[in-house]
């Protein structure tokens, strides 16, 4: 007697749950790929890159100075910190004369950086129609009178300034170099600290000391 097949009740029911078991498993293995990790799209923050400009110039390209002249450390603008580089100043504009070294500096720290100090990242602020007048009667000693209130230039311009004349002993009275404007306001004495060489940006360097 040939036997007829018949399936037996709620197979095609336990068929089917195995499929969607099996595709269930399928999905979870591909969600678990990559070691576990997902990709988003949210921007994260690594913080600001490093800096790969040197800050430094090669010994090759350190300009050579004449006999007639000395070497004056001028501060300028590289990785948003003030850095030093020397540049040749006639010695006749470097000596006791206080007028006379301030705008030889003047005309160094606001002169636009050649090709070399370019390529090490080094900048400057300070602008170029930028001037220093004498001093007026009744100035404290020491006084530079600039042709614009100190205050109006850029914190950045101010402080390259500021830390130039700090490095000329002819230039610094009390601790301080003085500095007025135009104007009738007061001259009052400014600080190069360490704060004003690593963040020339900030409007609250360079310290700035009332004058009795």
């Amino acid at each position: 007697m040939t036997g007829v097949f018949r399936p037996l009740p709620g197979a095609p029911r336990r068929r089917r749950a195995a499929v969607a078991a099996l595709g269930a498993v399928l999905v979870a293995g591909a969600l678990a790929s990559g070691c576990g990790i997902r990709t988003t799209s949210v921007p994260v923050d690594a913080g600001a890159a490093p800096s790969r400009v040197p800050c430094k110039l090669p010994s090759a390209d350190v300009t050579t100075r004449s006999p007639d002249s000395v070497a004056a450390p001028v501060y300028l603008v590289c990785a948003s910190q003030l850095v030093p580089v020397d540049r040749p100043v006639p010695a006749g504009r470097a000596g006791a004369d206080p007028l006379v070294a301030a705008r030889a500096l003047l005309d160094q720290v606001q002169q636009a950086p050649p090709e070399n100090e370019r390529r090490a990242g080094f900048s400057t602020a300070v602008p170029v129609g930028l001037r220093v007048e004498t001093s007026r009667p009744d100035d404290p000693a020491g006084t530079l009178r600039l042709s614009s209130q100190p205050e109006d230039l850029s914190a950045e311009a101010l402080a390259q300034l500021v830390c130039t004349y700090a490095e000329n002993d002819a230039l610094v009275t009390a601790g301080s170099v003085v500095l007025g404007g135009p104007g009738k306001y007061p001259p009052r004495g400014y600080l190069c600290t360490s704060q004003t060489k690593s963040r020339p940006q900030d409007a609250t360097t360079p310290d700035a000391l009332e004058l009795d």
